[in-house]
């Protein structure tokens, strides 16, 4: 056995000797690797070389250019997503397709301190669904603000389609500002789209269900139950919906679905998709077909056409009724005056779109192979010259399919949503196919015939929504589209079950069978909606607040904000306030001393200036993590239930000595 002694000179002898050998190796390596000429073409920045190693196609290559944003340099459009279950928005770049943001809006973000200070969370209270904070939400449809048909760049607002909410986004900070909640329906789908010049957000329903989500039994389906479809009154100057300037309009008790706002020639009408007209009831357990059964029998459903502009005036007429305290135009009344009138449709319709001119009216019916182009002045004219089929069985006159009808045209398999360009060209997703048609409208200089199929491109995998370059507004751009599929499978490393979805960028530039995919981006949160991209040139966000005590939610100085020289801690009984700044890199005060049982109202201020200086303000055990760009104030509150010693930090990387930002909040018991 070897004595303790024997070890000790033994293992330096060993390491010198391991190390000898590993310097070798490294060596070899080092002059393996410079008489290799792929690797040494590599090193030396032939591109050549990189292509060939990697096996790139010029496809590749071509794809790789076009989405490279070199460092220092932006992102030509931004794409305002939806965030699905996660409640939020995301704000992505392109062509780069990178995340600029997740915007938070129906669920607390603490990175951005939403839904921890007293401000958002009285915003959160406006939205609450009988009393109750609802933790998720399912955001659907994003929409930009209009003025004329175009994006504005002012602010956005987005849909819960769970709880039936809708909510303004101010795209100078980027922050969520309001939050309002639908007193007629408990869920919803076909939000946010905007009239063109955003005096109203369309909300259309989804599950048809007693207004205001009463009991009935649904022995009394037809006679109980209603659709709606909800235009929220949206006050530009206020930044904020005014729920008492707004109204809804009873509907039959179909499943309404997408709605869309016209523009240009059909300015002042609205059209929402509808499915289950066949009023199924589902009920498997009991031996009926299911729903998925039920509600697809007929070979029609209803196009519903709206006249909103005469529709508000008949409510600012005194012809609506209070349902909730909400103000609702009674079916009987919209199917009488002419607001209301039905279009049949192929069955189970998912998107209704109206092309950029405002003439045409695209319908894809998710059991049909085709899309279904109405024409609005043929509408028009149909109801002038009273071409109506009849009404259905609540009176709403229902006008001739081929009186209105401008074309049908075979895409393929699972036809959803179509988007424009600014060549003339529509696109419409192929939920089935995995597929993005391309084909001409009628109008357009094209080599290819009007009303046409021109092209399909494989997107992987099970297309929903698209989204095109200012795609849905009077004058796209055209250039990019955006497929949002629902499905990977094998795009991405795994993670698990759970795949991620994917945003497959796809280049639309050329014309005839030019489509290019660009890049696969991976989404980590389930299950984004609906997209709309906008020229980045449009946003005027702001780098820094404008004042230093400035409160976000109501975009103002607030004058008894906490400033430099003012900091201090007031007491009044058990009432304790605190006023703190924030800078580079300490909390003034440093100390705050209280005692078991003292409620607390903590002010803070992040008096820098710079931009991107941004503090951030923990407070372990008092969940409370707040987000302080510059100039930005805030306030939280809670109760000192307990004696102890709690140290709040700085929980923004903020400077060299972040670490040392931080303090003691002394409790006395």
């Amino acid at each position: 056995m070897q004595s303790k002694s024997t070890k000790s000179r033994f293992l330096p002898t060993l390491l010198i000797l391991l190390a000898v050998v590993a310097l070798g190796w490294l060596v070899g390596c080092k002059t393996k690797t410079a008489n290799d000429p792929v690797t040494t073409k590599i090193a030396a920045g032939d591109t050549d070389a990189v292509i060939a190693a990697r096996g790139l196609t010029p496809d590749d290559v071509y794809a790789a250019v076009k989405t490279f944003v070199p460092t220092g340099q932006k992102d030509e459009y931004v794409m305002f997503a939806s965030g699905g279950h996660s409640g939020q928005m995301l704000a992505i770049g392109m062509p780069s397709m990178r995340i600029l943001k997740v915007i938070g809006v129906f669920t607390p973000e603490p990175w951005q301190g939403w839904g921890f200070s007293d401000e958002t969370k009285a915003v959160f209270a406006e939205a609450q669904v009988e009393g109750q904070d609802m933790r998720w939400a399912d955001t659907h449809h994003p929409a930009l603000t209009e003025t004329g048909g175009e994006y504005d760049g002012q602010y956005v607002f987005i849909n819960d389609k769970a709880h039936a909410r809708i909510a303004v986004i101010d795209l100078r900070d980027f922050e969520t500002k309001q939050m309002v909640k639908n007193p007629l329906a408990l869920s919803d789908h076909g939000g946010t789209m905007v009239t063109p010049d955003t005096d109203y957000i369309i909300e259309g329903g989804q599950y048809a269900a007693p207004l205001g989500w009463h009991y009935a039994s649904l022995d009394d389906y037809q006679d109980a139950y209603r659709g709606m479809v909800t235009f929220w009154k949206f006050d530009r100057e206020a930044g904020r919906v005014d729920p008492k300037a707004s109204f809804a309009i009873e509907l039959p008790p179909y499943w309404q679905d997408l709605c869309d706002a016209g523009k240009k020639v059909s300015d002042g009408w609205a059209f929402c998709n509808s499915f289950n007209t066949e009023m199924a009831l589902g009920g498997i357990e009991d031996g009926n077909p299911p729903f998925e059964a039920g509600a697809s029998q007929r070979d029609m459903d209803y196009l519903h056409i709206i006249d909103w502009r005469k529709a508000a005036q008949l409510v600012a007429d005194g012809k609506a009724r209070e349902v909730e305290g909400f103000r609702v135009l009674p079916l009987e009344t919209a199917a009488k005056e002419g607001v209301l009138y039905f279009l049949p449709e192929p069955k189970s319709p998912h998107g209704v779109d109206v092309s950029p001119d405002g003439k045409y009216l695209v319908i894809s019916g998710k059991l049909d192979p085709h899309v279904t182009i109405f024409g609005f002045e043929k509408i028009q004219q149909a109801i002038a010259d009273g071409k109506i089929s009849g009404t259905d069985s609540y009176g709403v006159p229902i006008i001739d399919f081929d009186a209105a009808l401008e074309q049908q045209i075979e895409l393929g398999l699972g036809p959803l949503h179509t988007q424009f360009d600014d060549k003339g060209y529509a696109y419409t997703s192929l939920f089935l196919d995995s597929a993005v048609a391309r084909w001409t409208m009628g109008e357009g200089d094209f080599s290819e015939a009007p009303w046409s199929l021109v092209q399909k491109i494989p997107v992987h995998y099970n297309v929903g929504h698209i989204a095109v370059a200012e795609g849905d507004t009077v004058s796209p751009d055209g250039g990019y589209l955006v497929a949002m599929n629902k499905w990977s499978i094998d795009r991405f490393l795994t993670v698990g079950p759970l795949h991620p979805q994917n945003f497959q960028l796809v280049d639309i530039t050329g014309e005839g069978e030019s489509m290019k995919l660009l890049y696969d981006m991976a989404i980590g949160l389930g299950e984004p909606h609906y997209a709309q991209i906008i020229k980045a040139d449009k946003l005027k966000a702001w780098d820094v607040y404008p004042e230093v005590g400035w409160e976000p939610i109501q975009q103002k100085k607030l004058e008894d904000a906490p400033v430099l020289g003012n900091e201090r801690v007031e007491r009044d009984g058990n009432q304790v306030n605190v006023y703190m700044t924030t800078v580079r890199s300490h909390f003034t005060p440093e100390r705050v001393e209280i005692k078991k049982g003292d409620h607390v109202t903590w002010h803070i201020t992040n008096v820098e200036t710079a931009k991107d200086a941004t503090h951030g303000f923990a407070m372990p055990g008092y969940d409370v993590n707040l987000s302080l760009e510059p100039g930005e104030t805030a306030t939280f509150q809670f109760d000192a239930r307990r004696g102890g010693v709690y140290s709040y930090y700085c929980s923004e990387f903020c400077s060299a000595l972040h670490l040392e930002m931080t303090g003691y909040l002394l409790i006395e018991d």
